[in-house]
């Protein structure tokens, strides 16, 4: 998998996100769904921002490819879990979807241990 190039789609899918968001929904969401909406963008552009970082970790030797991927994997999957779940509360109301944000938290926690993990092994 190339990870960088996915992290740069994260990041594009973000800034069309956050745009949509800006300017296509300002208007119809209350003050709290817009909330969990921009919380949905910042937490995808932090993410994806650390999947290109980490993407390019195995090329100057602080981890393997290896690790690399687990690590991007797990971001990428909490990107989708954590930030898909709050955009859908956000659009649809149903708040029964934050739910499995909390796995997608997981997602992210497990991701940045294991780099953790990783880089101090070395």
């Amino acid at each position: 998998m190339n990870w960088s190039a996915a992290g740069a789609v994260a990041l594009a899918l973000a800034v069309i996100l956050g745009a949509f968001g800006a300017h296509g929904l300002r208007s119809r969401l209350d003050a709290y769904l817009m909330g969990v909406y921009e919380k949905a963008v910042f937490y995808h552009f932090i993410h994806a921002l650390g999947a290109l970082i980490v993407s390019v970790m195995p090329r100057t030797g602080a981890i393997g490819e290896s690790a690399a991927g687990w690590v991007c994997g797990l971001l990428l999957l909490g990107i989708a879990i954590f930030s898909g779940s709050l955009y859908a509360l956000a659009l649809t109301g149903y708040r029964g979807l934050g739910a499995i944000t909390p796995i997608g938290g997981l997602s992210f926690i497990a991701a940045w241990l294991l780099l953790a993990w990783t880089l101090v092994r070395k």
